[in-house]
């Protein structure tokens, strides 16, 4: 695991979990078995679990992270501003938003490695700061940047981690399942920001962690790199695996979240499951390719009331309304009455970056 020392430097020595550790915390936690390269639970039925702490108002002690009025300031601007949340147990949460939003900084409190100024956090039911030394063995961490020698090389950090642990995975299965076999043996800082971010996913994992924190896991990735490494975390999610991730990738978070925090300015501004968030609001989406700077007001003119008309970027229109066949018939009349000829026509169900459009008034984009 990558940690941050009291300086705020980062390094790679601080382990989880290390032989002979105690076993109580490791019920339910995956295996990795070589032959099949898949994440599978451990019987937990005789493993002992840790009593929880005194009850801790507000904050929720069953959920695997609850935030409670986060609040974090530097030079007296709150990056963090009253923030809350609950990341479930056994499910993948997602918190989105754009750059400045305050989500890292609430994930490093999360993980213990900054200090809140205000509000509660409790992960796993325990204190981050107070309980540290408890958690390290049941959390696994995965920061934005860093954390990894520049000489060492993935297969030796992973063979590192692993020896910190009572019962790692096999390094080799995950060089394979995240495709770094090949550069197994180049040194750190030779490998490309893909490579190092997906060694950044397998150290956080490599020691059968309850809970995972993924800060930007696929930045950088290609598109196949991108998609072994959302297998991974569909096998963590189905292993009874927590993880807590934050992305810019919208398209991520509704492919993989079961619970999306939208966050904006240090605020929740929406949460809920993406088909729940996708759900409210304005309704299905029909976006037009035409000639730039159309005239928007004398089209929301001729549009159904519920409707909105949007120029997105110079020739790319996005309306929005609950009543699709209505706003696309209207639409085409306008467009007919004042000779204008859309070059396309695509209606579409919203997604989450409507939604985070809808709400923030910008587009999220990585």
């Amino acid at each position: 695991m990558a940690a941050t020392d009291a300086g705020g430097a980062t390094n790679f020595t601080t382990p989880l979990l290390r032989k002979g550790g105690s076993r109580a915390s490791l019920g339910g936690l995956p295996r990795v078995t070589a032959s099949h390269a898949t994440l599978i639970p451990v019987d937990s039925a005789s493993e002992s679990a840790a009593a929880p702490p005194p009850s801790v108002t507000g904050a929720s002690l069953s959920a695997a992270v609850s935030v409670r009025g986060l609040i974090k300031k530097y030079h007296d601007h709150a990056v963090v501003n009253g923030l809350g949340f609950d990341a479930e147990r056994a499910a993948v949460t997602a918190v989105v938003g754009p750059n400045g939003a305050g989500k890292t900084t609430t994930i490093e409190i999360c993980e213990g490695f900054r200090t809140a100024d205000a509000g509660q956090v409790r992960v796993l039911g325990r204190d981050p700061r107070v309980d540290a030394a408890e958690l390290k063995a049941r959390v696994g961490v995965m920061l934005q940047i860093g954390g990894v020698y520049g000489a060492i090389t993935p297969r030796a950090a992973l063979a590192h981690a692993a020896s910190l642990y009572a019962h790692p995975q096999s390094p080799d299965v995950l060089l394979t399942q995240l495709g770094l076999q090949n550069s197994a043996r180049t040194p750190y800082r030779r490998l490309s920001g893909g490579q190092q971010q997906r060694l950044g996913i397998a150290l956080a994992v490599i020691g059968r962690p309850e809970l995972v924190f993924l800060d930007e896991p696929t930045a950088g990735l290609d598109p196949q790199a991108r998609h072994a490494t959302w297998n991974l975390i569909a096998d963590l999610r189905q292993a009874g695996v927590s993880v807590v991730l934050t992305t810019h990738y919208l398209e991520e978070a509704e492919q993989l979240a079961d619970h999306v925090v939208i966050v904006d300015a240090g605020s929740v501004v929406a949460a809920g499951s993406p088909a729940e968030l996708t759900a409210a609001g304005q309704g299905d989406v029909i976006r037009v390719s035409a000639a730039p700077r159309l005239e928007l007001s004398a089209l929301q003119k001729s549009l159904p009331a519920s409707a909105t008309a949007l120029e997105e970027a110079p020739g790319s229109y996005r309306v929005t309304g609950a009543e699709t066949a209505t706003m696309l018939a209207a639409l085409m009349t306008w467009c007919t009455a004042n000779s204008i000829e859309p070059t396309s026509v695509v209606t579409e169900r919203r997604n989450l970056q409507d939604v985070f459009l809808e709400l923030t008034g910008k587009e999220l984009r990585p």
